[in-house]
């Protein structure tokens, strides 16, 4: 059925599809037990797929990606079409309307997405709102960052803030300082920046009640001795983990011609040119951590097969994205029947 919607949703702009699907989800909460029918429909199950990492408990290994369910408005709906996690936002402590539009493409040559969003949210207290009116029914990470009109020197207060007022409503938090669609927000990928950000974090946690894991997202586009540093960060705070990886500014190797990239301009890179980036992260990940410390695997997982490529490589679990836009509703089950396997 997905073969027969997609060139239809494929005729609007990638935001007024998001749009469209997140008005036809959200619709499921009005209807006697529609939630319950997509479950039953594209939840696959088995005891084999439970994963227990960071002291959680994964019914399964695949999740989605931040940036899809930015607000927290759907993530029951999607957890019923068998994901195993569900990351909200990224959020930022005020709302903020991100960059301005046209500002996302797709290069469906390439099975790929461009995004220059700029963290487009309603803000921390929008989320908690959400969280509180549904209780979630799947494990919820928190994706938090800084407002855009934030200095770098001052980003630490933006952290503290959206990290102190979603710590009980969410199962672990994610800092990301990677997105390449906010001006020099990946410069706080610096060890002193980022230091600052994750000593607070780490502070703030000591004192609450539950201890909720915080992982941090990396670039593709860092080099090696600066993806060391940061894992040098991670292991001295005493972080949970690590996601493997945001989106790219690189346009190498793209099959869409060079007037439609250019055309586009700037933005980060999702989608099946990203996966040997990723793969690439996570393999000196989890080599230099000797397997130690967990990872998300994402970027390019665009079949069943990557995605057992990505936890072969390393990652105790995966999201995906892009993936699940060009493959459809379906593409969570059929992943988790190959894993199985």
């Amino acid at each position: 059925m997905y073969k027969i919607i997609r060139p239809l949703l494929f005729l609007f702009p990638p935001e007024t599809a998001h749009n469209l699907t997140f008005k036809a989800l959200g619709m499921l909460k009005y209807i006697p037990f529609g939630t319950h029918l997509l479950k039953r429909f594209f939840t696959y199950s088995s005891p084999s797929l439970h994963r227990r990492v960071m002291g959680l408990d994964f019914p399964n290994p695949v999740g989605l990606a931040a940036g899809l369910d930015k607000d927290a408005k759907v993530y029951n709906q999607l957890g019923a079409l068998g994901f195993g996690f569900i990351e909200i936002g990224s959020v930022t402590p005020l709302p903020q309307e991100g960059n301005p539009k046209p500002r996302s493409f797709r290069l469906v040559k390439d099975k790929a997405l461009v995004n220059r969003m700029g963290i487009n949210n309603l803000g921390v207290k929008n989320a908690i709102a959400n969280l509180r009116k549904t209780k979630p029914k799947v494990l919820i990470g928190g994706n938090i960052s800084k407002n855009t009109v934030t200095p770098n020197h001052l980003a630490y207060k933006d952290f503290e803030v959206a990290f102190s007022q979603l710590y009980d409503y969410v199962d672990y938090f994610v800092v990301n300082v990677s997105c390449p669609n906010v001006k020099d927000l990946s410069n706080l990928q610096s060890v002193e920046d980022l230091t600052e950000i994750v000593k607070r974090l780490v502070d703030i946690r000591r004192y609450c009640d539950v201890y909720r894991p915080i992982l941090l997202k990396v670039s593709p586009d860092i080099c090696t001795n600066t993806l060391d540093e940061l894992i040098e960060v991670i292991t001295l705070f005493g972080l949970d983990g690590v996601i493997a990886c945001n989106t790219t500014t690189s346009r190498e190797g793209l099959l869409s011609g060079k007037e439609k990239v250019e055309t586009i301009g700037d933005g980060g890179l999702s989608g099946a040119p990203l996966k040997e980036k990723a793969l690439a992260a996570i393999r000196h990940i989890h080599k230099k951590t000797d397997g130690a410390l967990p990872i998300i695997g994402v970027g390019g997982i665009m079949s069943a097969e990557d995605a057992q490529e990505m936890l072969d490589a390393g990652a105790q679990l995966i999201q995906i994205y892009t993936g699940f836009i060009y493959e459809g509703p379906t593409f969570v089950r059929k992943i988790l029947k190959h894993i199985n396997k």
